[in-house]
C-alpha cells in the first residue's frame, strides 16, 4: 500500500469492478497509512480518525510506515543482496497452572 501511495497509484488497491466513491477510498488509504507511522506521536488518536473519516478537511501526508521493509513479494532481490535480521524479539512465556 505504501509503495502504491508513494507512486500515486493507490487506487490499484481496489478490486476491479467495485463501485465506490474514489475520494473516500483515497481518504481511507491516507488515514490507514497515518495509523501505521513508526513514532506514536505521528499516529492519529481514534477520536482524530473518526473526525478525519467524517470530514472533508485536508489530511496530513503520511511518512514511510515504521514496518516498511522496502522490498515486496513481487520484487526479485538482486544476487548481491542478503537477507538481514531486522530485529530480535526475546520473549518469556509463563504457564499458569491452577491450584
Amino acid at each position: 500500500a505504501w509503495r502504491l501511495w508513494k507512486d500515486g497509484k493507490a487506487l490499484e488497491l481496489i478490486v476491479a469492478g467495485e463501485s465506490c466513491n474514489l475520494s473516500e477510498v483515497m481518504r481511507c488509504i491516507n488515514i490507514c497509512l497515518l495509523c501505521v507511522q513508526q513514532h506514536p506521536d505521528d499516529r492519529p488518536s481514534m477520536a482524530s480518525v473518526v473526525w478525519m473519516l467524517g470530514g472533508e478537511n485536508t489530511l496530513p501526508q503520511p511518512k514511510k510506515p515504521g514496518f516498511f521493509k522496502g522490498s515486496g513479494p513481487f520484487e526479485t532481490p538482486s544476487s548481491s543482496s542478503k537477507i538481514e535480521l531486522l530485529s530480535t524479539n526475546e520473549i518469556t512465556t509463563s504457564l499458569l497452572y491452577p491450584r
